[in-house]
């Protein structure tokens, strides 16, 4: 793949054309009717406040006497100085018009200007430009020799979730408009859970896998748009967590591949869904167990031993690369666990060695792999802000408080980030991508930190200081306290293609008692408010709300509490 994002923040770019090329003031040929115009927009250099933007507009319509260009960020970045371009901004929309002396753009002819700005925080790149109303194509155009057409836009881009709509589950969207409140966010787009073979199909009457394609056709319109699919059914699925069992052996990997990929695979490449952006997220939880949860670590479960001693997990995560990866218009996201899983250096890159075998596997490569997902389904925080960790009290790292235990991240955003790099080190794709899920990790409300916390002991720092308000960092079924994060967002750091909603806020991570069923899915004692732990979560309490029904199942009291405790509040 020839996508162009790099890791450093002073190479940030949005190109249009091949990587690392200026955009060509050439006269447009059959295929570039269809792009308008494109947009260049490159961070030549940026310092810990401020950088130099460098943008170059080519026009491929009409000619044109004089030109506006008008975009928007999602940070707090201010136009400060300005040069070959009158700019102003109001609030987060900018706009920039021709000078006297450059207003003629004709027909295959770009302009150049530039500014300096500020920010803080993150200096997120814009997602959409238009040029005097018109949307201009902002991708690399995926000029590589393994980039595969797409045939929704001609080309696989760089990041599938700049200038689309996302798809709206109307099924979830049904549920969450029906709670009190449940209006203000149903309208948020949300992962499509194909967590058993007959999902695909739909399960007692619901969607299937080509009614929500269809679906997403009609919400689509002449936009671009995303659709986001859980693959989530490997065999001997989730062996550290009973609750998210699935129906499938450890053994049973050819019916993996012949009931559940293959027919998968075959919807996707339907020519009908080929201007739909597909995103699959690959195979949540499985591959980080290999690491973490085998022999002879004290954290091994029997069932993740079988599961490394039969490679089942690796040959069906490279099975499903492979041929999910056949459709040019799906791109693929394996899920890389979170930081309070793999953040440790034990954990950190072996998993990324493991992902790489996975990706290997089966006939497929790395080019199958268009990014990562961390986060998956899981309430870590994106960013904590009240502390680092380089922070020191007293004298003492804040690595040894109880909190972090010697972790070497805080937070989702500086572990996805730092395990794109690893993982780009070892051989995958210099334009990778990473999604993080916000769905549950906003930890909003009255209990939520305004500052650091005393500077009496490491722990007193950083429990009075960190959003994330969970007893230990290994809790995850049905936390207590958690709110919604950030919403759904395209492009909101370095390296990270997008924040998302892969789980569906409202839906159970297990039961809190055993329930009957015919879902493949275990009782969980992390899922009992009164378990007291074990030491995957160093022998603490759960953490998990009372009344729980089966994983997947509609949670009402789960999904008003994180609208209550949502951040940003809604």
């Amino acid at each position: 793949m020839s996508r162009t994002r790099t890791a450093l923040l002073a190479a940030l770019a949005l190109v249009a054309g091949t990587a690392g090329a200026a955009v060509a003031a050439t006269p447009p040929d059959a295929g570039a009717a269809a792009v308008p115009c494109t947009v260049e927009y490159k961070v030549q250099n940026q310092w810990d406040t401020g950088f130099t933007t460098a943008v170059t507009v080519t026009n491929n319509s009409a000619a044109k006497t004089g030109w506006s260009l008008k975009w928007s960020y999602a940070g707090n970045q201010k136009i400060t100085s300005g040069w070959n371009a009158k700019l102003s901004q109001s609030g987060s929309a900018v706009t920039a018009t021709n000078e006297n002396y450059n207003g003629p753009l004709g027909t295959g002819s770009s302009i150049s200007f530039g500014f300096n700005g500020t920010y803080s925080g993150t200096n997120a790149l814009p997602t959409t430009f238009t040029l005097d109303g018109v949307t201009c194509n902002v991708d690399d155009g995926g000029s590589g020799p393994t980039d595969p057409p797409d045939p929704g836009t001609g080309t696989r881009v760089d990041n599938p979730y700049a200038g689309a709509k996302v798809y709206v589950n109307p099924e979830w969207r049904a549920k969450a408009a029906a709670e009190p409140g449940g209006s203000r966010i149903a309208n948020q787009p949300t992962g499509v859970w194909l967590d058993r073979t007959a999902a695909i199909n739909g399960v007692n009457g619901g969607m299937g896998l080509r009614a929500h394609l269809d679906a997403a056709l009609a919400q689509k319109g002449s936009d671009e748009l995303v659709v986001q699919l859980v693959i989530y059914n490997l065999p001997g699925r989730d062996c550290a967590a009973l609750a998210s069992n699935g129906e499938l052996g450890p053994t049973e990997i050819d019916k993996y591949k012949t009931q559940y990929i293959d027919p998968i695979a075959a919807i996707l490449k339907d020519t009908k869904y080929a201007g739909l952006r597909i995103v699959t997220t690959v195979e949540i939880d499985s591959l980080p167990n290999l690491v973490t949860n085998v022999s002879p670590r004290a954290t091994a479960t029997p069932n993740c031993d079988t599961m490394k001693a039969n490679g089942n997990y690796i040959k069906g995560v490279g099975y499903a690369l492979n041929k999910l990866g056949d459709a040019p218009n799906v791109y693929n996201y394996v899920d890389a666990g979170h930081h309070g899983w793999l953040g440790w250096d034990d954990n950190f890159a072996p998993s990324a060695a493991l992902f790489k075998e996975a990706a290997s596997a089966e006939g497929a490569t790395l080019a199958d792999v268009h990014g990562f997902i961390v986060n998956t389904a899981n309430y870590s925080a994106t960013k904590e802000n009240n502390f680092t960790v380089n922070d020191t009290v007293n004298g003492a790292s804040v690595r040894t408080s109880k909190w972090i235990d010697w972790n070497r991240y805080v937070d989702e955003q500086s572990y996805a980030q730092a395990m794109r790099n690893q993982l780009v080190s070892i051989g995958f794709n210099s334009g990778l991508g990473m999604l993080i899920d916000t769905s549950r990790n906003g930890w909003g409300g009255t209990a939520r930190p305004t500052g650091p916390g005393a500077t009496t002991t490491v722990d007193t720092y950083v429990d009075g200081g960190r959003y994330d308000r969970r007893i230990h960092l290994g809790n995850w079924c049905n936390q207590a306290g958690a709110g919604l994060g950030e919403r759904p967002q395209a492009a909101p750091a370095t390296g990270i293609d997008a924040y998302v909603w892969m789980k569906p806020p409202g839906e159970s991570d297990g039961s809190s008692t055993a329930i009957p069923n015919d879902e493949g899915k275990g009782f969980d004692r992390m899922c009992d408010p009164t378990y007291t732990g074990n030491p995957r979560n160093n022998n603490n309490m759960s953490g998990a709300l009372p009344n729980s029904p089966l994983s997947g199942h509609w949670f009402s009291a789960q999904f008003q509490e994180l609208m209550k405790n949502a951040y940003p509040a809604l």
